[in-house]
């Protein structure tokens, strides 16, 4: 282990800010919970998606402007972006399994959105069949620019996808639209809700044509100058209260900032603008340490959707929009492509998060119901609040929800890995097989594992030409790591007794990249307890259980008869269970022992209360069984909390 070679080749990579990461775009994920995800995803949620769209009347909504429906109008005034939204689904998923089951629907829809367009290029079936003179009127309340952010991101990925030009020919109408309506010399206004400033830096990446990015720029530049109307809400609503340059905290609606800091840090990357890119800085920082919960999730209040303020993040109370959880999946993205401050390991590390809590409990396992919030507590006696109902529906009259969980399962290929001058970095742990750029030496690289369900991941590279050529794998918590090469034989086994080549917690192991190479990594997936920051009140005094990534929750039907989740203090320490042939973990047991409740609302504590509370796990306790809070409600409705009270 002294091997100075080893250290140069083993030691954890430094990220810096310089770093530029390419999306690698050839992953392809082929085992393990993610890809049996993106197959139901195909087989169930977007067809459930499309048909749900001609039940809600989001269709009729396009077909009565040319005298196909007598329907009323149905719906948000930002219904046609569910629409949008699932057309992307599909352009995902043509990319990932070429498939042509789509493409007559798909004829069809653009085909109606091209009859619905106006000949200027303007698009919105609410303002053009309900009230026309609202045109770019009300832009706080009525989400054009967002919606049509939603079209331009469908065209884009049709044309990247299955390179099909015939939606991104009515997108470009419609952003020359706005070029010309806001771009320079033109009026000055930003949309309420933004979205559109990422979609139109796409437009300008697939097109390279610069009015379409210097129209995204200006929309960021104009915001916090009270263009907006303030409303009950106020303008940090909005995020107008403050210049984007000038705001370094999160507030306001959560959906609308997250989308907001997408578009912000695209357009830094895109005009070199590092004071831009510095309050992505503080913002994310304001996000990830101050505002979100345990789950990947985000969003205190159910008013007005927001944040809250720093450290209020109540688990029963949570709003926890499955929206909110997504776009701040594709901001941690664009940061991490950006090479921002935090580095890629921070980004990465909220990202696997995000997609193995809040964003897969958001779905049940048929595909078909979805949670629209998703709170980190149900009491026994818990009603449904507004959007929070204590089931999964099958739609939402406001569907923004389904549609962007089947356009974001139908891409998670895409958040595996990227890569460098002279790097393949793989950020998520995932069975699939990465096609290697050219500048990487061609060949592919191909992961084998179930993880998170196991913690074996056998890597392998196959058919490189280069030399010279590194791989980063980020290795979430405690990781044994055992380089074999092409023969099988062990070379090099760190970790043993050099601390200066263990990594971090989100860390990255360089390794050579050479051909025939196998890199075999056991990951640790033990049940570990996490505790808050002592400011989120909320859970002071309580522990969740993660295993690996993922939080796990105390359900009330896996109690006995008689208790309640309300009515137990976790005691001692997590133990794994659910362990198969294939050394697969989906659960944890715990000891829980019964809270007293006494007859008065605020009783003196007494001798007994300390005793009660110094009793061993053996007495006094039972062991009860917690799954991961991604699968709570599929065995059937009840209670449920992952922040436990612990002695």
């Amino acid at each position: 282990m002294g091997d100075s070679r080893s250290r140069r080749v083993l030691a954890p990579v430094l990220p810096r800010r310089i770093v530029k990461h390419k999306p690698a775009m050839a992953v392809s994920l082929v085992d393990g919970p993610l890809a049996a995800w993106q197959v139901r995803n195909a087989e169930a949620t977007i067809p459930h998606c499309i048909e749900q769209l001609a039940v809600s009347g989001v269709i009729d909504n396009f077909r009565r402007l040319i005298g196909g429906s007598d329907a009323d109008f149905r719906g948000f005034v930002f219904a046609d972006s569910d629409l949008y939204k699932t057309i992307e689904a599909v352009a995902w998923e043509i990319g990932r399994s070429g498939t042509d089951r789509f493409d007559v629907w798909l004829d069809q829809t653009i085909g109606l959105i091209a009859a619905v367009q106006e000949p200027d290029g303007y698009i919105d079936t609410w303002i053009q069949g309900v009230d026309p003179q609202k045109r770019f009127a009300e832009l706080d309340w009525t989400h054009e620019l967002y919606v049509m952010g939603h079209l331009i991101q469908a065209g884009v990925a049709l044309k990247r996808c299955a390179d099909r030009d015939d939606l991104l020919l009515l997108c470009r109408r419609t952003a020359d639209l706005l070029v010309a309506t806001f771009g320079p010399g033109g009026r000055d206004g930003i949309c309420g809700h933004p979205q559109i400033e990422m979609a139109l830096v796409e437009l300008f990446r697939v097109t390279g044509r610069r009015t379409y990015l210097d129209l995204a720029k200006r929309f960021i530049d104009q915001r916090g100058h009270g263009l907006l109307k303030a409303g009950r809400f106020g303008a940090e609503y909005f995020q107008d209260h403050l210049p984007v340059r000038q705001s370094g905290t999160a507030v306001g609606h959560a959906v609308r900032q997250l989308y907001l800091n997408s578009g912000a840090t695209d357009v830094a990357v895109e005009t070199a603008d590092i004071a831009l890119l510095t309050a992505m800085d503080a913002q994310w920082e304001s996000v990830h340490q101050r505002k979100m919960y345990v789950t990947g999730a985000f969003g205190a209040h159910h008013q007005d959707e927001g944040f809250g303020a720093d450290f209020e993040l109540p688990p029963d109370r949570a709003y926890a929009e499955t929206c909110a959880t997504i776009a701040d999946l594709q901001w941690c993205w664009r940061m991490l492509l950006a090479g921002a401050g935090a580095g890629p390991g921070a980004y990465a590390a909220v990202i696997e998060r995000e997609i193995h809590n809040a964003l897969a409990a958001s779905i049940d396992r048929s595909g078909k119901k979805f949670f629209y919030s998703n709170p980190l507590q149900r009491h026994p006696d818990d009603r449904a609040h507004e959007n929070a109902p204590v089931t999964r529906q099958s739609w939402y009259d406001c569907a923004c929800c389904p549609p962007n969980i089947a356009r974001t399962v139908a891409q998670l290929g895409s958040y595996v890995a990227t890569f460098t001058e002279d790097t393949l970095w793989i950020h998520l742990i995932a069975g699939c097989r990465i096609e290697l750029p050219t500048e990487l030496g061609g060949g592919s690289v191909t992961v084998d594992t179930t993880y998170p369900l196991a913690g074996r991941v056998r890597i392998r590279v196959n058919n490189l030409s280069a030399s010279e050529q590194y791989l980063a794998v980020r290795l979430p918590g405690d990781a044994v790591c055992n380089v074999l090469d092409h023969k099988g034989d062990l070379l090099l086994v760190p970790n043993c007794c050099d601390d200066e080549v263990k990594p971090s917690a989100d860390a990255y192991r360089r390794l050579p990249l050479v051909d025939g190479a196998v890199y075999l990594v056991d990951l640790d997936l033990a049940p570990r307890l996490v505790r808050a920051h002592p400011r989120v009140d909320a859970v002071r005094g309580c522990v969740a259980v993660m295993r690996g990534p993922q939080v796990m929750c105390l359900e009330q039907v896996d109690l006995p008869a008689g208790l309640t989740v309300d009515d137990v203090v976790m005691v001692g320490a997590p133990t794994p269970i659910g362990r198969n042939d294939d050394d697969r973990l989906d659960s944890a047991s715990i000891y829980v022992r019964t809270v007293r409740s006494p007859a008065e609302l605020y009783p003196l504590m007494g001798a007994e209360d300390d005793a009660d509370c110094q009793s061993p796990v053996e007495a006094n306790s039972l062991p009860v069984t917690i799954h991961p809070f991604a699968s709570w409600g599929n065995q059937e409705a009840g209670a449920m909390r992952v922040w436990l009270p612990h002695q």
